[in-house]
């Protein structure tokens, strides 16, 4: 039983880009949508991290918010990572989450080891469906700086179980 056939997430540093090449490494279909422009905090000039993730889609409007607001949308369900930090832009993925009766599952701790969350990765998204486009999502770079490893370690296991 396939889990998950696509990962998307919003391609801002961090945890977004971390699920995005776990994906690419995967040889999984990704994707997602980015703010115009392509911006992220380390891109913040057009055409920004398009570059490197060509099947991003910019919104119409530069505002982060919009992209986390449709990935949610077009996602069956959101895991959100979040190394214990306190993010707006997380904390606004949850909330759309919760208003638009989508599933999201928040890990505050991924631990040195990924193989406890993997598990509950696993059990969670077994609850959901099969088949389930996922959201990844979760504080940027300079928000969690071990962000992108530890949701890069995660979204690869989960995609090899």
């Amino acid at each position: 039983m396939e889990r998950v056939s696509r990962i998307i997430s919003g391609g801002q540093t961090g945890v977004d880009r971390g699920a995005l090449d776990a994906a690419i490494h995967a040889g999984m279909i990704h994707g997602g949508w980015c703010p115009a422009g392509g911006w992220a905090e380390d891109k913040p000039d057009h055409p920004g991290v398009l570059v490197d993730y060509p099947g991003l889609q910019p919104t119409a409007d530069a505002d982060p918010a919009t992209r986390t607001r449709l990935n949610v949308r077009d996602a069956h369900a959101t895991l959100v990572l979040t190394g214990g930090v306190e993010s707006p832009g997380t904390e606004l993925a949850v909330a759309c989450a919760r208003d638009v009766g989508r599933p999201a599952l928040v890990l505050d701790d991924p631990g040195p080891t990924a193989e406890r969350v993997v598990r509950d990765v696993l059990t969670w998204l077994d609850g959901v469906g099969s088949a389930l486009i996922l959201n990844v999502a979760g504080p940027r770079a300079s928000e969690w700086p071990g962000g992108y490893d530890a949701s890069r370690a995660v979204v690869e296991a989960v995609l090899r179980a």
